[in-house]
């Protein structure tokens, strides 16, 4: 028992980029001015390629479904239609709000398939390296893209969501990369340019996404080929840079000595009951247990509720105000631009004192945001609303982040973030079904009111924990 103890540390020590005898990390005065590792700037190249051929779809997802509402040769779509029917009735559902049900699985299965594998592909990066698993994953990106350029019916399209999840281990890869090439000093300039990459790409990606459509021809049977063909070379560029750029960062003598001892972590973040408890992390005070059970399940709560809300938004937009997908992205761009500023202007610099002050205030702050999204009956309220979202969107997972990485010893740091992360894509996964359920069911107006007072919880919750 005590090997394999030994050999789970030793998986932790390396997913977290710490050991025992790693002096590199401890800042002194000769290494004040040392620069980030060039595998930071590569990864942030991949990360961008990677989100903004994921957010190409983003604004194309409601015409997509309304299209093989109208044109799928495989039934599959007529087939889940006639499933759904007798509750349809009962509840007095319109036709035209299947697809937000439809989406809501789509999105649902997409992140729950996240959440199986991206575990599992940190931990066989921890045995045969980040380089080839890394790039496993941008293969599997690009075929579902491909998939999709070929999607001429619902089925198929469902497959290359399938796919797509499966192999989207590869942003808690990267994040494992950066550990492996930085210090404690430049760790932050690569999460910082992490965080860059994914503003970048919710800015950029949904706006060529609806250029695309606009151009494309949506009468036609494949007016989606063009932009998923762009997501596609968007991806194989993203593999090229991991074939001919990305050096492996992961040495052989620092990878786990067995696949098993690399895997128990790994299906330890699959375990539901564990990770809310944190079960991974030993020899830290009770008290710390629980501050990190108290925020787990304050993040947890507060991104089930979010994600719910934040999925169907697409779909409010598509069906209660008309927009088209280049209306979708421009309000994509509006509050990516308001996000890219806050973050790289006000949340980086937050003094750790404030953290939790400024997370509680983006937790109360999504209320009201979400509720004026419910109430909304012009652009103008809807644009109020999604400013307040993009605020607190700015501050909250990242402040919430911050909290967390305080506990735990540091050999334990990579573990109680995996964790962290597991959790908030647990939410994922659980969120934009129910949310696309209650859209369903009862209409946005009451989803979204109902949805904002519900997230005053975590904003009580933070509030009087002590942390």
């Amino acid at each position: 028992m005590s090997t394999v103890r030994n050999r789970q540390t030793e998986v932790l020590q390396q997913r977290s980029g710490t050991s025992n005898n790693n002096n590199n990390d401890k800042p002194t005065a000769s290494n004040e001015k040392e620069k980030s590792d060039p595998m930071i700037y590569i990864i942030f190249v991949s990360l961008l390629f990677d989100l903004l051929a994921f957010t190409i779809i983003l604004p194309l997802l409601p015409s997509l479904l309304e299209h093989y509402r109208l044109n799928d040769s495989s039934g599959l779509y007529a087939s889940l239609t006639t499933r759904v029917q007798w509750f349809q009735q009962l509840l007095g559902a319109p036709d035209r709000y299947l697809s937000v049900l439809f989406g809501g699985f789509l999105g649902s299965m997409f992140s729950f398939l996240q959440f199986l594998a991206s575990p599992i592909v940190g931990s066989l990066s921890d045995y045969y390296g980040r380089k080839p698993v890394l790039l496993i994953c941008a293969l599997g990106i690009a075929l579902s893209y491909l998939l999709w350029a070929c999607s001429s019916n619902f089925a198929l399209f469902v497959i290359a969501r399938i796919v797509g999840g499966i192999s989207k281990g590869n942003i808690s890869l990267c994040m494992s990369v950066i550990t492996d090439v930085s210090s404690v000093r430049t760790r932050g300039r690569g999460m910082a340019l992490v965080g860059v990459a994914f503003s970048l790409g919710f800015i950029v990606g949904p706006m060529i996404g609806a250029m695309f459509a606009i151009f494309s021809n949506k009468t036609a049977s494949a007016w989606f080929v063009l932009p998923s063909l762009l997501a596609f070379g968007l991806a194989m560029g993203d593999v090229l840079l991991i074939i001919f750029c990305l050096r492996e960062t992961l040495p052989k003598e620092k990878r786990a000595k067995e696949i098993s001892s690399a895997l128990s972590y790994g299906l330890q973040l699959l375990n539901v009951s564990a990770i809310f408890r944190f079960a991974a992390i030993k020899n830290v005070p009770k008290k710390d247990i629980q501050s990190l059970r108290s925020i787990g399940l304050i993040y947890f709560t507060y991104l089930f509720l979010y994600s719910g809300l934040e999925f169907t938004v697409t779909f409010l937009m598509y069906h209660k105000f008309g927009y088209t997908s280049m209306d979708q992205a421009k309000m994509f761009l509006t509050t990516g631009i308001i996000m890219t500023l806050l973050q790289g202007s006000v949340v980086r610099r937050l003094p750790e004192a404030k953290i939790k002050s400024y997370a509680i205030f983006s937790l109360y702050l999504i209320v009201p945001a979400f509720v004026f999204v419910g109430l909304a009956e012009n652009s103008r309220m809807l644009y109020a609303g999604m400013t307040l979202f993009a605020i607190s969107t700015a501050f909250a997972v990242t402040c919430l982040t911050t909290l967390v990485s305080k506990y735990g010893n540091d050999d334990q740091k990579g573990s109680v973030l995996g964790i962290f992360r597991s959790l908030g894509a647990l939410a994922r996964a659980l969120g934009p079904v129910v949310g696309s359920i209650a859209f369903w069911c009862v209409g946005s107006k009451i989803t979204y009111i109902a949805g904002g007072v519900f997230l005053i919880y975590p904003a009580i919750a933070l509030q009087r924990a002590r942390i």
